[in-house]
């Protein structure tokens, strides 16, 4: 198989672009863009300056992909949105580069995106994330490996999703989302374990139970959060790095987490 652009698209004589790329009618891409190894790009796709597409993504017809940024403050700078190996980004999604915060848009491996995402500016998207229908993300969003976020989700800038959670559909996104998680209801709050995620990706059940135990200290013990991390620190057969990496993903939490169920 070899490389096949469409002769009605309109692609810039300076991408860089793999082997058995297809390229649909009516797509324009601009300078500065590199394209992997089996990609396929559909119809009416735009690609901003400053793309980099991994190997064998698929982009569906009507995707804004390496715009520029939704942000008054940019300059025009140089930024790129990155994006890794198979990553499907389905129809209308908008993904903007970044901007002279971090200098990029990051859309990691093996990631689905459905019709009408919006991935703003200096977001981390990590591998093997799904992001159902329209959902949104403000900038400076971080979104973590196996994060599921359910369609029409908004997320609000600077926000954290842990790894390992799902956000129901719907649901609005204020604060940071712990990882290996449920989070559901408005305003948003734990719901529990990720339990069925958690044992598809071959979670052992002890460990399974050592985070359970530690969010129970967290959401259901009757204690700050401080007062929380501080009995998890002292619980030293807790401490296992799924155990350790909660710790660490709240201690290091700039808009707080979620809520648990019977704060008021």
């Amino acid at each position: 198989m070899s490389t096949y652009i469409d002769p009605r698209a309109v692609v810039s004589p300076n991408v860089q672009i793999g082997e058995d790329v297809k390229i649909g009618p009516f797509t324009v891409i601009e300078d500065n863009v590199v394209i992997g190894d089996g990609t396929t790009i559909g119809s009416n796709v735009f690609i901003g300056y400053g793309t980099r597409i991994g190997k064998n993504c698929k982009i569906f017809h009507g995707a804004s992909i390496g715009s520029i940024p939704q942000d008054l403050k940019f300059k025009g700078e140089e930024t790129t949105l990155e994006i890794g190996d198979n990553t499907t980004i389905r129809e209308f999604c908008t993904l903007n580069r970044g901007t002279a915060h971090s200098g990029k848009t990051v859309i990691g491996s093996n990631c689905l995106l459905m019709a009408y995402v919006h991935v703003a500016h200096d977001c981390v998207i990590g591998n093997n994330v799904i992001m159902a229908n329209a959902v949104n993300l403000g900038g400076h969003v971080v979104v973590e490996d196996y994060v599921v976020i359910g369609g029409l989700v908004p997320v609000h800038q600077f926000v954290r999703i842990g790894q390992h959670s799902i956000v129901g559909g719907g649901w609005r996104v204020p604060k940071d989302v712990p990882p290996y998680i449920m989070a559901a209801r408005e305003p948003l709050q734990f719901e529990g374990l990720n339990i069925v995620g958690l044992k598809r990706r071959n979670f052992p059940a002890e460990t399974i139970a050592k985070i359970e135990q530690a969010y129970r200290i967290i959401y259901q013990a009757n204690l700050n959060v401080s007062q929380a991390l501080k009995k998890l620190k002292e619980e030293e057969s807790l401490l296992i790095p799924e155990v350790r990496n909660i710790i660490n993903f709240i201690e290091s939490s700039q808009r707080g987490i979620i809520r648990g169920p019977y704060d008021k």
